[in-house]
């Protein structure tokens, strides 16, 4: 059986959306209300030990990631689609391109992960991996990943959400591999249309380390920033996002 998932739409363009690290399919906040199902067909996907995939056990690997997708595809009978990767899903996305090139048509990077996965100091490190199993380093990331400016009422939602939705060791066993896992090598010569989304407030992912990544591994790339937005544009600036990304994959070859 497929990974449990969310669809929305039912137009021609076709696109598997992977959440982040503190995501799952039904965790885009109000994004997935603003988006075009007469043009578009979506498929928000729960990985391994989120969501619906809770308690399914792992491996909990962005490969595993792009492997359940791919799986994913085929159930849906999608043999080309677009990609949309929050975060941790950023890396994702680019492990199901390395897999199956000829079906991916575009990437949409909202806040990603790049291929050459993320630098850490070691008090950042600490706090990372205590989130596996602590809700408060999760609402900690999620207060400094947005700049440190937004209403405690939503960190605290947020940290609740995640440790609802969320298997504590999916969330450790994914860490090393989102950030640890480099394969800039594999992606080289890759001319799809990608847009890359970084957010104005987000001090590790934001405009500056897409540049130095992204933009250098993808020759067509484009990238816009998301004004008023952390590392969570699909809560913070929600309509903004839909309406860029929606723009973006209007363009896009068939």
């Amino acid at each position: 059986m497929p990974n449990t998932h969310l669809l929305i739409g039912a137009g021609a363009h076709k696109l598997i959306a992977l959440h982040g690290w503190f995501g799952h399919a039904h965790g885009w906040g109000p994004f997935t209300r603003h988006l075009n199902g007469r043009d578009f067909s979506y498929a928000f996907m729960d990985q391994r030990g989120y969501g619906g995939m809770r308690g399914q056990g792992g491996p909990y690997t962005v490969e595993q990631i792009a492997q359940d997708a791919l799986a994913l595809a085929d159930q849906l009978g999608w043999r080309r689609f677009s990609l949309i990767g929050h975060s941790m899903g950023g890396s994702a996305i680019q492990q199901v391109l390395v897999a199956a090139p000829e079906r991916v048509r575009a990437l949409v990077a909202i806040t990603p992960v790049s291929a050459a996965g993320v630098p850490f100091d070691e008090q950042g490190w600490q706090l990372f991996t205590a989130a596996g199993h602590d809700v408060q380093a999760r609402r900690t990331i999620i207060d400094f990943t947005t700049g440190s400016r937004l209403t405690g009422t939503w960190l605290d939602a947020m940290a609740a959400s995640t440790q609802q939705q969320s298997d504590d060791e999916a969330v450790a066993g994914y860490l090393g591999s989102w950030a640890k896992t480099a394969f800039v090598d594999k992606i080289q010569g890759q001319k799809l249309p990608v847009l890359v989304l970084p957010g104005e407030h987000d001090p590790a992912l934001g405009e500056a380390a897409c540049r130095a990544t992204w933009m250098q591994h993808y020759p067509n790339a484009q990238l816009r920033v998301l004004a008023n937005a952390g590392h969570y544009p699909m809560d913070e600036t929600p309509v903004i996002l839909a309406t860029w990304v929606e723009q973006f994959l209007a363009g896009v070859p068939a």
